[in-house]
């Protein structure tokens, strides 16, 4: 008999925010390199997508 997996309930924002911590971590751990900036702008994008997901949601006020 198959048994079903239970998952997390987790948010599209707690994913985002775990998303953009982790390359910030990885990034301090690297010296600087290319390897280094393509995880700090991946911390930044995802960031930036955090935020405007917050102005979706929000009723389209303006960002501060």
């Amino acid at each position: 008999m198959l048994t079903r997996r239970r998952f997390k309930n987790t948010t599209l924002e707690e994913l985002l925010v775990g998303e953009a911590q982790r390359p910030r971590e990885e990034a301090q751990g690297i010296s600087s390199g290319i390897a280094r900036e393509r995880l700090i702008r991946k911390a930044r994008r995802t960031k930036a997508t955090s935020r405007l997901r917050e102005w979706l949601t929000s009723g389209l006020q303006p960002p501060k």
